[in-house]
């Protein structure tokens, strides 16, 4: 399809504004989502500028009425819906378990997990209906190991990961895909948030074989890749993307 339509939420800032200009430079129809409407309503004005049809809907994705309504709106506005890149996330509250709290591991959880169950609950929903459509959600290097004062970010996305795979299984029966894009540390202020200072950033860095972090746009090549016909014959996988950090 020569311009399919692509909703990514969580697409304000970051990973997952870099993939809206990544498809809207491919010429794809582009929802942007997230929780800010001046921002969104500015990115929507930037894609548009650029020669891109784009549409802002706001959508929290920890309440299913407005998944529901951002996927509905999508097909609304442009007739289908082929790719929907499930981004929106939060790194929590670092620190030791010891530290956690139920309400720490909801506030993470519900924005990290059943944000991208709802998601693809209700994306699948009309891609069945189609008989087509590509989903990539976004993981983590920790959606593959452990890491010290994350337990529940990595815990996350590791769950993540197994709604991934399970849901690739189910989706393969009517042509639809369903990959994962994992990101190893990229220049973001999601990472800087994480980090807390350059010291602790620099650390984090040199355990990274390319001696660098990622940038948001080498992340956005990779799920452009992941939703393509390029990569037809790839589902139920998780594609990392981390300058070798999980080589060893």
């Amino acid at each position: 399809m020569s311009q399919p339509v692509v909703l990514i939420t969580g697409a304000l800032t970051g990973i997952g504004r870099a993939t809206a200009l990544a498809f809207a430079a491919e010429g794809a129809k582009v929802v942007v989502s997230g929780r800010r409407d001046d921002a969104g309503a500015a990115l929507a004005a930037e894609l548009r500028a650029r020669g891109a049809e784009a549409e802002f809907i706001r959508a929290d994705v920890r309440h299913e009425d407005d998944v529901r309504h951002l996927i509905d709106e999508t097909v609304a506005r442009f007739g289908r819906l082929d790719v929907a890149v499930n981004n929106a996330g939060t790194e929590g509250k670092p620190g030791p378990v010891t530290e956690q709290t139920a309400e720490s591991y909801a506030s993470t959880f519900d924005t990290n997990v059943l944000g991208v169950l709802l998601s693809m609950k209700h994306e699948l929903r009309v891609m069945q209906a189609q008989g087509s459509g590509s989903i990539v959600n976004l993981s983590s290097t920790m959606g593959q190991r452990g890491a010290p004062g994350a337990s529940l970010y990595t815990a996350s996305k590791h769950a993540v990961e197994g709604l991934t795979k399970s849901a690739a299984l189910e989706a393969a029966a009517f042509g639809v895909r369903v990959n994962a894009v994992a990101p190893g540390p990229i220049e973001t202020a999601m990472l800087d948030r994480f980090t807390g200072s350059s010291e602790r950033k620099a650390g984090l860095v040199a355990g990274v074989p390319l001696k660098r972090t990622g940038k948001p746009e080498e992340i956005a090549d990779a799920i452009v890749f992941a939703s393509s016909a390029k990569a037809s014959f790839i589902t139920g996988q998780i594609i990392n993307v981390n300058g070798g950090k999980t080589a060893a």
